[in-house]
C-alpha cells in the first residue's frame, strides 16, 4: 500500500508509527487505520476543495470565525491566500466541533491531534473490535430502530445544548459501535446561535433520522422532534435532560416547521439517491 504523503509527514514527526490500511474514501476525505504506540486510531485526510463533491456552501460557512480581518477580506475576495484560509477554516471546523462535542459528552470519536490537514482520532469499533459499520449498511428490528432513534435524538439535543448543529446528519454519518450509535463527519457543523440556517439544518438532521428508522418502525413517521427541540432551544428551555414527547403544535403566527419537515421529506429521496451514486 502506498502511504499518502501527508501521513508520511506524520510518521516522520513521530505522531504515527505505522499506517495499517485504508478504511474508506468518501466525498470529502480519506480515512486510514494507523498505529500510534500501542493504540489503533483513525487518520482522516481532508481532500482539496477541487477534489471534493461536498462543496463549502455558504449556508454552512455563514458566521464562521476567522483569526483577523485580513483573513476575512481575503476569503471574501477569493484571493489565493483567501482560498487557502477558507480551506483551513473548513477543515478546522470539524476539529473544533469534535473537541467541543466530546467535552459535552456527545457520542463522537475522541479527537487526538490535527496537523497538516490530517485529523487523528479514535477508531470507532464494533463488538468484535473491527471498524464499526454505518447505520445505512445494517438491518434493524423495530425495537432496535426505536432504541437507536431515541439515542440519536438525545445526541441531537446534547449537540444543540453545546451550540452545534451537525448539518448533514443521516444514516450515512452514524456508526454503530459496540456501545451504540456514534456521530461522525462534522466539517459542515454550524453554530446554532450564529447561523441563520441552523433551524432548517436541525430540522433536516432530525427528519433524516426519522425517515431512516421509520423503515423498521413505521410509527416514527408521526413524530415531530425537530420542531419540539428547536422550540425549546429558542425559548432557552432546552437541556440535555429535557423530556421530549415527539409531539408539537404550532402556535398562531409561528413558522410552520412541520411544513418545512414535509418539504425535507419530499426532497430526501433525491438526496439519498445522489449519496448512493457517490458512495
Amino acid at each position: 500500500m502506498k502511504i499518502p504523503a501527508r501521513l508520511q509527514v506524520l510518521v516522520g514527526e513521530g505522531l504515527i508509527d505505522h499506517v495499517l490500511r485504508q478504511l474508506k474514501s468518501g466525498k470529502e476525505a480519506e480515512v486510514y487505520v494507523v498505529a500510534c504506540g500501542d493504540q489503533v486510531r483513525a487518520a482522516k485526510i481532508y481532500k482539496a476543495s477541487d477534489q471534493r463533491s461536498f462543496r463549502q456552501a455558504v449556508d454552512y460557512t455563514e458566521n464562521r470565525k476567522v483569526k483577523n480581518s485580513r483573513q476575512a477580506r481575503a476569503m471574501a475576495k477569493g484571493t489565493r491566500f483567501g482560498k487557502a484560509q477558507r480551506e483551513a477554516a473548513w477543515q478546522s471546523a470539524e476539529v473544533d466541533a469534535l473537541y467541543r462535542l466530546a467535552a459535552a459528552g456527545v457520542r463522537v470519536p475522541q479527537p487526538f491531534n490535527f496537523l497538516e490537514g490530517v485529523l487523528i482520532m479514535e477508531l470507532v469499533t464494533d463488538a468484535q473490535g473491527q471498524a464499526a459499520p454505518r447505520l445505512t449498511d445494517l438491518p434493524f428490528s423495530a425495537d432496535e430502530a426505536r432504541a437507536h432513534h431515541a439515542t440519536l435524538i438525545r445526541e441531537v439535543v446534547r449537540m444543540l445544548c453545546a451550540g452545534v448543529v451537525h448539518g448533514d446528519l443521516s444514516e450515512f454519518n452514524v456508526l454503530l459501535a459496540a456501545s451504540g450509535p456514534v456521530v461522525i463527519d462534522l466539517p459542515q457543523a454550524v453554530d446554532a446561535s450564529g447561523n441563520n440556517h441552523a433551524p432548517r439544518m436541525l430540522m433536516r438532521d432530525v427528519a433524516n433520522l426519522r425517515a431512516f428508522f421509520r423503515r423498521f418502525a413505521p410509527e416514527l413517521l408521526a413524530t415531530q422532534y425537530g420542531p419540539e427541540i428547536w422550540h425549546l432551544y429558542a425559548g432557552g428551555q432546552l437541556t440535555p435532560a429535557s423530556p421530549l414527547s415527539g409531539r408539537y403544535e404550532r402556535e398562531p403566527g409561528e413558522v410552520d416547521l412541520a411544513g418545512v419537515m414535509r418539504e425535507i421529506d419530499d426532497t430526501r429521496a433525491e438526496e439519498q439517491a445522489r449519496r448512493l451514486r457517490m458512495a
